[in-house]
């Protein structure tokens, strides 16, 4: 596969732009926005030249990764793309209509692939004429650095382009894992307690965001806790993406959005980006020092949010999303979590897990709280 061309000149745009190039690939960076793609090429050289600063390639493979990567403002010019990947906007119609424009200049043979975290692969590839041709490749961001690639097959996807696929990604240096065509596929769905739980929390009043970030960090050792990772990532991306699996679950109560997220969108208070989150970022005050953090509470919050993460994971397995060990590596090499779900709640023991779950169900007579039926073969 020689030519690539790339549908959007945002972050995930230039960054696959990057690592398609970084492949050896002759790449097609598309925008019809003439300064996005302008800022794409900014950015890309700029992240070269960096790893070059630090150590991670020399200057003559920084300057050939750069120089295989050219700017196309006309569709017509990817006509000989062997593989076009969209990365735009997640709007259904949009992509639909830009599918059919594409296909409209490619050639019979060339592999269709949207980027899309949370729209169905099945509709998108049903908005073409040879939908056999389509799939899911999902990257995550920042492209060049984050290894996984969840890798979704549509209804209509012939198997050669799944497996051409998964060739492929394995030559671009990246995790490749296969995933059934569902909500969130593995990552936004089984994400989800490490946020929702968080919250449910914080609103029961049994602490305060301090509290419950320290305890994810210090025991379980994420690299962030949930109130700061939402503050990072943005409250309405975040908040749109639990209502979209929500939504797409028909309002399974396991991904229900919170009241007190949906507050901070309304207010504006997006976190980083706008100043103020669940977090003051316009004070000079540290966060570590906006709020007493209970320690004595650390253990219990670790326990009740690690456990929400764990019956998730276990659900997607035994729905067969993807196997036990695409789940572990999607969430270790996708969202960089310290270990993998299944093989942590097998070492912490399904047994215990279990009982954990239906104490929580027992106090809270709530079907968020229900084991998954995983846990049937668990005596």
């Amino acid at each position: 596969m020689d030519k690539v061309a790339i549908i959007g000149a945002g972050s995930m745009g230039s960054g696959i732009a990057q690592v398609a190039a970084t492949a050896g690939h002759e790449v097609y960076l598309f925008d019809t926005n003439k300064d996005a793609l302008t800022n794409a090429l900014k950015k890309i050289n700029h992240f070269l030249n960096r790893g070059v600063e630090k150590g991670r390639m020399d200057d003559s493979t920084a300057k050939a990764i750069f120089g295989r990567i050219y700017a196309i403002e006309e569709i017509e010019s990817l006509a000989d793309a062997a593989l076009v990947i969209e990365a735009i906007i997640e709007n259904p119609e949009i992509k639909k209509s830009v599918f059919q424009k594409i296909e409209s200049v490619v050639s019979d043979d060339c592999i269709l692939a949207s980027n899309t975290s949370s729209l169905s692969i099945t509709e998108l590839a049903n908005a073409i004429d040879k939908s056999n041709r389509f799939i899911g490749l999902h990257f995550f961001n920042p492209a060049p650095l984050m290894k996984l690639v969840e890798i979704i097959p549509a209804m209509q996807t012939d198997k050669k382009v799944t497996d051409t696929c998964m060739r492929l990604m394995e030559n671009w240096q990246k995790i490749g894992v296969l995933v059934k065509d569902t909500p969130g596929f593995i990552v936004n769905r089984v994400a989800r307690p490490f946020y929702s739980e968080a919250i449910r929390i914080y609103e029961e009043g049994f602490a305060n965001p301090l509290t419950i970030d320290t305890a994810m960090k210090e025991l379980g050792g994420f690299k962030m806790g949930p109130f700061e990772l939402m503050d990072f990532i943005g409250h309405d991306v975040n908040y749109k993406v639990t209502e979209t699996v929500w939504k797409s679950f028909y309002h399974e109560p396991r991904y229900k959005p919170s009241f007190s997220q949906k507050a901070l969108v309304n207010a504006g208070y997006l976190g980083r980006k706008s100043g103020k989150g669940f977090y003051e970022y316009s004070t000079d005050i540290p966060i570590s020092e906006q709020m007493e953090i209970d320690h004595s509470k650390k253990e219990d919050i670790f326990n009740r949010i690690i456990t929400m993460l764990i019956n998730e994971a276990l659900d997607a397995a035994f729905w067969r999303i993807a196997t036990e060990e695409g789940i572990d590596n999607a969430m270790k090499y996708g969202v960089n979590y310290p270990k993998g779900l299944i093989s942590w709640g097998k070492e912490l023991g399904l047994s215990m897990v279990k009982g954990r779950l239906e104490n929580l169900y027992a106090t809270f007579k709530e079907e968020r709280y229900r084991p998954s039926p995983y846990f049937r073969s668990i005596s």
